[in-house]
């Protein structure tokens, strides 16, 4: 044990001396930059053998040199400042966030303490809590009019919104639905009818990304500056297929799915239903196109409060789209509730607007991923259209008219191949892959693309620009322009000079950023 102890004490000796010894010479190496006694001392001993030419080069070196250094002590101090003044953001923006967490918890505390008490005037007064709720319904108005609001019977159904929608439907005759129209004749309509019933103008590319987007994917993301059409559209559309779309306002403070979808009161026993979720339930009674629109999508995180509609819309089986909106279910019940839990139907279309300013979170990769983004950045250019007429399209027409394209229209296995080439170049050049997701999404959109008017190159452009090559602005730019530029001439060489419009864009707009 002795020997063991003598070898430790001279391993850590050596160890501990190697970590002085670097502290120790770069302070001394501090010190010898910086000693200017001997230079001057230098000076003293050679300034004999210097002519004029010799003391001005000597005093020119002399400056340049400690210029040099001062210029990067500056350099460094600004660096330094610039980590600070990062992390105090940072900071600042982490205690704003706990403190919006703080509010909100203080929130569920005091409703807790509110349904408390009530719970203690409960049992003071014997009454149950659907007669309290009765009581305070018919409390005075705030005029102070002492104006009784009606009373409210209490049918035993916590779905007050829902259960209209069964009432509404007992009696329901479906309508005669236009099942006569291809995906370009969809496109084409939709466009005269935004032109000459709203008077709204779309590029026809636009028009048919949104209706192929929405083959291969729930979710469609338009984005842009403000003022050019984004909300306009799906709303638009709603008009043309006769059934008006549902737009929800996104508020800063969504964090979670109750926004969406509501939640259940246990004071009342009653669940507190959103628009969203009435409309989303209505579609499962009809056949119709559905739309329904977040508006300003990303002034609160996507990922948050739309977490789990994320998930389930990425869920390969649709018997398998289901939300639990309460933990067991009553007899009272809506109709289409089994269980307490929501089949999401297949006939609803999810529309976020995103404006990308100072006032809204950027839009996370889990998002653009599962989304088909669409840039509308510039307002249309009017044009002339025929008086159109709105449409009662039913959706499994659109779903059939789908399924036809990608069955009879497959993408070229040529074009393929060369997208398989093109993603070991990304893979290799830039650390980037595609993705299964991606490649899945571009088979289905590919097809419907081409159907509803456009080309296979066209669409395979617009998917590579937005689902691969946007991936790019997480990388340091100024590392890889060299390689962007090589990319740029690749994509000429596997497609064709000039063919990859959107690709090109993006990518040499990615260049002029450094």
């Amino acid at each position: 044990m002795e020997g063991f102890l003598n070898w430790f004490f001279a391993f850590m000796t050596t160890m501990l001396e190697g970590i002085w010894m670097i502290i120790k010479n770069f302070f001394l190496g501090l010190v010898q930059i910086f000693n200017i006694p001997n230079y001057i001392k230098q000076f003293t001993i050679y300034k004999s053998d210097l002519n004029v030419l010799g003391w001005i080069l000597a005093i020119f070196c002399f400056i340049l040199t400690f210029a040099v250094w001062a210029t990067l002590i500056f350099l460094l101090i600004i660096l330094i400042r610039k980590y600070i003044r990062f992390r105090k953001t940072l900071v600042g923006n982490e205690d704003l966030l706990e403190e919006i967490a703080d509010l909100h918890r203080d929130v569920i505390k005091l409703t807790a303490e509110k349904e408390r008490i009530m719970a203690m005037k409960i049992a003071q007064t014997g009454l149950s809590p659907e007669d309290m709720a009765h009581i305070f319904d018919n409390e005075d108005t705030p005029e102070g009019d002492g104006e009784q609001k009606p009373e409210v019977i209490d049918d035993g159904k916590r779905f007050f919104r829902l259960s209209a929608v069964d009432e509404k439907y007992l009696t329901y005759t479906p309508p005669e639905y236009d099942t006569s129209m291809s995906l370009e004749e969809l496109c084409d309509d939709l466009r005269n009818y935004a032109c000459s019933r709203a008077r709204l103008y779309y590029e026809i590319k636009t028009i048919r990304l949104m209706i192929a987007g929405l083959s291969s994917t729930k979710l469609i993301l338009l984005q842009g500056i403000s003022g050019t059409g984004k909300t306009s559209l799906p709303y638009v559309m709603g008009k043309y297929f006769e059934n008006d779309t549902t737009i929800a306002s996104v508020q800063p403070s969504w964090r979670d799915r109750t926004e969406l979808f509501g939640y259940f009161n246990e004071f009342t026993k009653k669940f507190n239903e959103t628009e969203v979720l009435r409309r989303i339930y209505e579609s499962t009674y009809t056949d119709d196109i559905n739309i329904i629109v977040l508006d300003e999508m990303n002034i609160a995180r996507v990922e948050y409060y739309f977490a789990e509609m994320l998930s389930i819309l990425e869920m390969p089986d649709p018997s398998e789209w289901k939300i639990e909106l309460v933990a067991a279910s009553w007899e009272t019940d809506p109709k289409h509730l089994p269980g307490g839990k929501l089949q999401i139907p297949q006939n609803v279309w999810y529309i976020g607007t995103a404006n990308n300013d100072d006032s809204t979170f950027a839009v996370s990769d889990k998002v653009y991923d599962r989304a088909l983004v669409i840039n509308i950045d510039k307002k249309g250019v009017a044009f002339d259209a025929p008086d159109t007429t709105s449409k009662k399209v039913p959706y499994s027409h659109v779903a059939a008219l789908y399924e036809k394209a990608v069955a009879e229209n497959p993408v070229n296995p040529e074009l393929l191949n060369k997208i398989g080439l093109l993603d070991i170049y990304v893979i290799e050049k830039f650390r980037v892959a595609f993705g299964n997701r991606i490649m899945k999404q571009l088979n289905i959109f590919v097809p419907v693309y081409v159907a509803c008017g456009g080309t296979d190159i066209e669409a395979i452009d617009y998917i590579l620009a937005t689902k691969v090559f946007r991936k790019f602005e997480s990388l340091n730019l100024s590392l890889i322009r060299d390689e962007i530029k090589g990319l740029i001439r690749y994509l000429d060489t596997l497609f064709g000079k000039g063919s990859m419009v959107e690709c090109r864009a993006y990518l040499e707009r990615l260049q002029k950023m450094y």
